[in-house]
C-alpha cells in the first residue's frame, strides 16, 4: 500500500520540497506546528522506526546530516530545534513511511503534556 510521501517521492503529488538527494526527501509540511516544520523522508519505504534495519544506518544517517543542514538555511540551528520521529499510533505516527519532523523558529515548550 502507497502513502502520500510515497506519492510524494513519485512526484504524483506536489509538495514544497526543500532538499532532495538519492536517499532522502525534504518538504514543509502542509500542516505546520511551528514557523519552520519540515518532513525529512526516506526515499525508500519503511513504515515504522520498528521496521528499521542495519541496511537503513546510512540513510537515517543522512536525515540526521539533512536535517542540519536545513535548520542552518532556515536560520534555527543557533536558536534551537526539534526533531521528532514517531512509531505507531501510540506514539502519534499519522502517516506509516518513516519520517523525521524539523520543528523550530519559535520556543518549543515541554516535550510532552502532562497527560494521565
Amino acid at each position: 500500500m502507497s502513502t502520500i510521501f510515497a506519492k510524494i517521492i513519485a512526484k504524483e503529488i506536489p509538495a514544497d520540497i526543500v532538499y532532495e538527494d538519492d536517499l532522502v526527501l525534504a518538504f514543509r509540511d502542509i500542516a505546520p506546528q511551528a514557523p519552520v516544520h519540515i518532513l525529512v523522508i526516506p526515499k525508500k519505504e519503511i513504515p515504522t522506526a520498528n521496521d528499521v534495519t542495519e541496511a537503513d544506518e546510512l540513510t537515517l544517517g543522512r536525515m540526521f546530516t539533512v536535517a542540519a543542514k536545513i535548520a542552518k538555511e532556515n536560520n534555527i540551528d543557533e536558536s534551537g530545534y526539534r526533531l521528532m520521529v514517531n512509531c505507531n499510533e501510540d506514539g502519534g505516527q499519522e502517516v506509516f513511511h518513516l519520517h523525521m519532523h524539523i520543528l523550530g523558529g519559535r520556543k518549543l515548550g515541554p516535550m510532552l503534556s502532562k497527560q494521565g
